[in-house]
């Protein structure tokens, strides 16, 4: 086995995953109380609100909550997997990242052009009314939270429930992976710091969505969280 395959073989797996995916958690938290200095109230990714508004409800503390179930979630990857730790590879992490660097340039500049050259529109920029540092740490928990949210539990669970449904098994992914990157472009619309909703903005972040899935199916968690979270921060420092 050369070591191209290698690399594509291992770096999918959760192991590789969660480990790639711990520093965007902790830096999103952090630098989102960084950049949002004596306030009350934190702006943060919607989904991110959905899960701490779950751990408020049941009475704890929300970050201290996210940090435990990660910590959990961590234990029981490091249990089930522990024959695979020996053989994990340093190089792999950085590796993933740049592999999520080029996918995010290329996904960026594919479907920008498709829609300003095919469709005359041009891609919307993110909301203004945040600093670029706030930006800055939204981005990381954007590609972290909502990766996890709409691509691992969203397309998981209608996958789950259409392959119940239905007998085409091909049918049953497409439907999946267009409802949640319908769902995926419509959550940027919503709450008090939602964008203003156009047609142009709407169709993009669907086709974003869309290859994220591809992403998330060929290549894993990280590397989709990586992507997500690369690509709005190039945006972002073109502002």
């Amino acid at each position: 086995m050369n070591k191209k395959s290698t690399y594509f073989e291992h770096s999918r797996g959760i192991v590789y995953s969660y480990i790639v995916c711990i520093p965007l958690l902790v830096l999103y938290e952090v630098l989102i109380r960084l950049s949002q200095p004596g306030s009350d109230y934190l702006v943060r990714i919607s989904v991110d609100i959905w899960f701490k508004t779950i751990f408020q409800a049941l009475g704890v503390n929300a970050i201290s909550a996210t940090f435990f179930v990660a910590a959990i979630a961590g234990a029981v990857i490091i249990f089930v997997k522990r024959k695979e730790l020996p053989r994990l590879k340093k190089r792999y992490l950085g590796m993933m990242i740049l592999e999520s660097a080029l996918y995010s340039i290329v996904i960026g500049l594919t479907i920008g052009m498709f829609l300003e050259f095919l469709l005359n529109m041009n891609t919307g920029n993110p909301i203004e009314q945040l600093s670029k540092f706030q930006l800055f740490a939204l981005s990381l928990g954007a590609g972290l939270y909502e990766e996890l949210f709409f691509r691992v539990i969203l397309v998981s669970v209608l996958l789950y429930m259409f392959n119940r449904l239905m007998e085409k098994k091909m049918m049953a992914y497409f439907l999946s992976v267009v409802i949640a990157a319908l769902l995926f472009s419509a959550v940027h619309y919503v709450g008090q710091y939602g964008d203003f909703f156009t047609f142009k903005s709407f169709l993009f972040r669907f086709l974003f969505g869309l290859a994220l899935n591809l992403i998330y199916v060929s290549r894993g968690f990280g590397v989709a969280a990586w992507t997500h979270a690369l690509y709005d921060l190039i945006v972002i420092a073109n502002m």
